[in-house]
């Protein structure tokens, strides 16, 4: 059932309205091929890209939608409640953009900006390693500055669209400790730069996540976004706004899973009544509703406490913490509704279940998320 939302303006009802149409025409049809034959749905980011849905939070005079985030997180939801890996690569190509609006030289901005916006181009940020998931700062992939440019040696792990995407947000090593990190805008042509095999994952299977190898890779010093040493303070801005998008894309699961639930307990019948009319699984759907409503409401609060400019890191984190967890106990308990249906693939609610188990991790696990809320109220 489409949720009942309150817009700041017409425009952005109407870019909801577009966002659903789209959704259910180009994503919805496809989702269930695709995931299981683990194939890359190049023709929906396009779709996507062609309706400016890749482009919502950026201003119009680099192609963006100047979109307030809290509508584009909306859309969000609305893509992920059709097709969570479509929705998280969005998420992620958004977040692929972030370095260069927020620290790139204007010259950097108005060269490569509009392109990606455009959807012409889809990015992929890559930041982990294999030894430092959670621990930015013990990164070992190192640029080593040269003559017009640096070279640039190790391995990145966990790269969602890697492999696919046409640009590649890096973090390297360029110096040592946590100001040793910097920030680098990396074309997917670049001599030197593989990708291992996609990793086999229990959930949005229809988008990769592979590793990245860089073999004396020579980037030229242009590619470099912000100052030397920069890198982690870039990162981490732009994981604020990520971690929002996947508490979007959580909500937007979530919401699937109990709009399938209701509608299963209203046509399913049990000792002559409906199952939703016995207590028991009506409680169970009512607890579920409120944690949907809950995890809506802790990312708006991020997102209009970020439109208005004012610190919101520490929410971010609440978001992503609160909307992750209510997306795992509200697909679990939706399986639960279906009984010994919902444990076969005959039903959808199976795989959002396992699409809600990543968001709990990916974007920093939620651990991070309690260590960093922790360190903000004891004023760190």
């Amino acid at each position: 059932m489409a949720v009942d939302r309150m817009l700041p303006t017409p425009e952005a009802r109407d870019l909801l309205e577009l966002t659903r149409d789209i959704a259910d025409k180009v994503l919805e049809p496809h989702v269930v091929e695709f995931e299981r034959e683990q194939r890359y749905p190049e023709e929906a980011f396009r779709a996507l890209g062609a309706a400016g849905l890749l482009s919502l939070p950026y201003p119009e005079e680099f192609g963006g939608g100047a979109q307030p985030y809290e509508v584009y997180l909306q859309v969000l939801e609305e893509l992920a409640a059709r097709w969570a890996a479509v929705a998280v690569a969005v998420s992620v190509h958004s977040l692929s953009c972030h370095p260069l609006f927020a620290y790139g030289t204007a010259e950097q901005q108005q060269r490569w900006l509009p392109e990606m916006l455009s959807g012409n181009l889809i990015g992929a940020y890559s930041l982990s390693e294999a030894h430092a998931g959670s621990d930015a700062a013990a990164l070992r992939c190192r640029a080593v500055e040269v003559d017009g440019g640096y070279r640039i040696t190790g391995t990145k792990a966990w790269i969602t669209n890697g492999g696919r995407a046409d640009y590649y947000t890096l973090f390297a090593r360029t110096g040592e400790g946590s100001r040793g990190v910097s920030c680098f805008l990396v074309p997917a042509d670049t001599a030197g730069l593989t990708f291992g095999k996609p990793e086999e994952k229990m959930g949005l299977r229809a988008v990769p996540t592979t590793s990245a190898a860089y073999d004396d890779a020579f980037l030229p010093a242009e590619r470099r976004i912000g100052d030397p040493g920069q890198g982690l303070s870039i990162a981490f801005s732009a994981l604020d706004s990520g971690r929002l998008g996947i508490a979007a894309v959580a909500t937007g699961i979530a919401q699937r899973a109990l709009d399938d639930a209701v509608a299963y307990a209203r046509d399913r019948e049990a000792f002559g009544r409906r199952i939703i009319d016995h207590q028991g699984l009506g409680f169970l759907l009512a607890d579920m509703a409120a944690a949907v409503d809950s995890a809506r409401a802790t990312y708006l609060d991020a997102a209009r406490r970020r439109d208005a400019g004012l610190s919101y890191s520490r929410q971010a984190s609440v978001a992503k913490l609160v909307a992750t967890d209510a997306a795992m106990k509200v697909t679990t308990d939706a399986v639960q509704v279906f009984g010994g249906y919902g444990y076969t693939q005959d039903f959808p609610v199976e795989r959002y279940m396992r699409e809600a188990k990543i968001t709990q991790i990916f974007e920093g696990t939620n651990q991070i998320q309690r260590l960093v809320i922790a360190r903000d109220l004891a004023g760190k």
